[in-house]
């Protein structure tokens, strides 16, 4: 690794409970009444009925790379400032259980680790030491997620017309990349840029943006009939 970033946490201090030798210290009574029981019953509530999550799920199986709620998603404590994360040395999506409290914000959060997590699935990405490959997946996170719908924008009190998608998937993309690595902004606007047009462009695997819950259903829908034309030929 390149000596100047031997500093370098990789977003880990947001994520206390990932830290070497910190260990988790739950019991079973504590699971049942905490953030941490909610956490799971709302994760299971979004593998089974988002549209969204469904797709990537089945996307990610068809690529060889199935997940299991069990082995790849931890529900834990983090940072004020993060919902969730990827950690790519586990391949595990890191729930913030004191962050998420409404099911519509477990189904996005979700979506949006899922999404990085499929692209570690299918391409040979390098998140910890080329800035490129996490802006990318950055930008498709922000734009298949829904994190940037009219709904969600509105309730962050965020307007505008020309554009405004594309405005919201840079901006959360750039933030999230400041958030997990130590780089100026100015540089990181140019990573973003550079990248911007080609990734925002990349929809795999729901052939679309979904821009809210029916597309994203519509999206599920020809993504497991994709076959059928030609099995029927």
């Amino acid at each position: 690794m390149d000596p100047a970033k031997q500093e370098e946490d990789y977003g880990y201090n947001l994520f206390p409970e990932r830290n070497a030798g910190e260990q988790k210290k739950t019991s079973l009574s504590q699971s049942l009444f905490t953030f941490n029981h909610k956490c799971q019953v709302m994760l299971q509530f979004a593998m089974e009925t988002s549209p969204y999550a469904k797709l990537l799920l089945s996307a990610m199986k068809g690529s060889g790379c199935n997940v299991l709620r069990e082995r790849h998603f931890s529900c834990e404590d983090c940072d004020g400032t993060v919902s969730g994360g990827f950690d790519a040395t586990s391949s595990q999506i890191v729930l913030c259980q004191n962050n998420i409290h409404q099911q519509s914000h477990m189904n996005r959060v979700v979506t949006h680790e899922l999404i990085h997590a499929f692209d570690h699935c299918r391409a040979n990405v390098d998140w910890f030491n080329n800035y490129r490959h996490l802006a990318c997946s950055e930008i498709r996170a922000a734009n298949l997620s829904g994190d940037c719908s009219f709904y969600n924008e509105v309730s962050r009190l965020h307007f505008g017309l020309k554009q405004h998608h594309q405005a919201c998937v840079r901006a959360r993309a750039l933030r999230s990349i400041l958030a997990v690595r130590k780089i100026g902004r100015e540089e990181a606007e140019k990573i973003v840029d550079e990248v911007f047009d080609s990734c925002f462009g990349d929809h795999a695997p729901f052939g679309r943006i979904p821009h809210g819950k029916k597309d994203a259903k519509f999206a599920y829908r020809d993504y497991m009939n994709r076959d059928r034309y030609y099995s029927n030929l």
